[in-house]
């Protein structure tokens, strides 16, 4: 599929974040008190060999450590749905914009649940080569779908062998505040429309305006990494995505993000506090 939309691989653009993330899963893997535990994250991280990682790891080491509680908060937790969701009796489990996400390989799954893992193609292609290269083996049975979540991503997820009568996980972790206003809603569209009864999604909600996602500090630390986070966010306005869903008939719970980092017995300073203010994590589950 041909994509009429940028792309980008791991070392530029949305990609960049991807490397971030995993570089915050690997500093909260080696943590005596850490909330998760991956394995490849370190390996992928070394094998970008991006030199704004570099730079930004020797100058702003203090600061990525802070982010890292966050994001080994935000890992945990959605650990946690994907294996209750899988003890409950979900079939699939669909990882929108994943990046270097690696749950495919370090999760107990269920044999035969299937995995599928929409990304840019050239993102999907670097984890592909890194992780065969290490010698990672999925414990599931991962299906990579690379595409673009502005194009038609419906349809090559259908290619991947996604089947729509049975009941999926979704997840949307770090993604919603990259897309405009109606790639959003179609998101959410499509996925009410591929859920059969027993699905469920989770997502990272930002609450409040768009512009206060990002304050200096983090701007600032986002351009050490070469990124423009001003540019790469979306402020077009838009519906509550719970509200969304529930107008569609889910059952949605909300929980804030900072009594979840508070029932981990993990203290967030500095920009991890900041996110852990601004956000809840919603999750809707589907009865028929």
């Amino acid at each position: 599929m041909t994509s009429t939309h940028e792309q980008w691989d791991i070392v530029s653009g949305v990609g960049m974040t991807a490397l971030a993330v995993a570089a915050a899963r690997a500093i909260e893997s080696h943590r005596d008190d850490r909330l998760i535990n991956d394995p490849y994250a370190e390996g992928l991280v070394a094998a970008a060999r991006s030199p704004a990682l570099a730079e930004m790891e020797n100058s702003s080491a203090e600061m990525l450590e802070t982010m890292s509680g966050y994001l080994g908060v935000r890992t945990r937790f959605f650990d946690e749905y994907f294996l209750r969701a899988a003890a409950g009796g979900v079939q699939q489990a669909v990882i929108l914009a994943s990046g270097l996400d690696t749950r495919a390989f370090r999760l107990n799954w269920p044999e035969g649940l299937r995995v599928f893992e929409i990304d840019q193609p050239k993102v999907l292609q670097f984890k592909d080569e890194t992780l065969d290269r290490i010698g990672a083996q999925p414990g599931s049975d991962r299906r990579v779908v690379p595409v673009d979540l502005r194009d038609d991503w419906a349809s090559a997820l259908d290619t991947a062998g996604f089947d729509a009568s049975l009941p999926t996980a979704w997840l949307a972790e770090g993604l919603l505040p990259y897309l405009p206003a109606e790639a959003e809603a179609q998101l959410l569209a499509t996925i009410d429309r591929f859920s059969a009864p027993g699905s469920r999604i989770s997502i990272e909600h930002m609450t409040g305006p768009r512009e206060e996602y990002v304050s200096d500090e983090l701007r600032n630390l986002a351009l050490e990494w070469g990124m423009d986070l001003q540019a790469l966010f979306s402020t077009d306005e838009r519906p509550d995505p719970g509200e969304v869903l529930a107008g569609r008939g889910w059952n949605v719970r909300r929980e804030p993000t900072n009594e979840i980092t508070a029932g981990y017995g993990r203290a967030l300073p500095g920009l991890g506090e900041r996110f852990a203010e601004l956000g809840c994590m919603i999750t809707a589950f589907r009865e028929k």
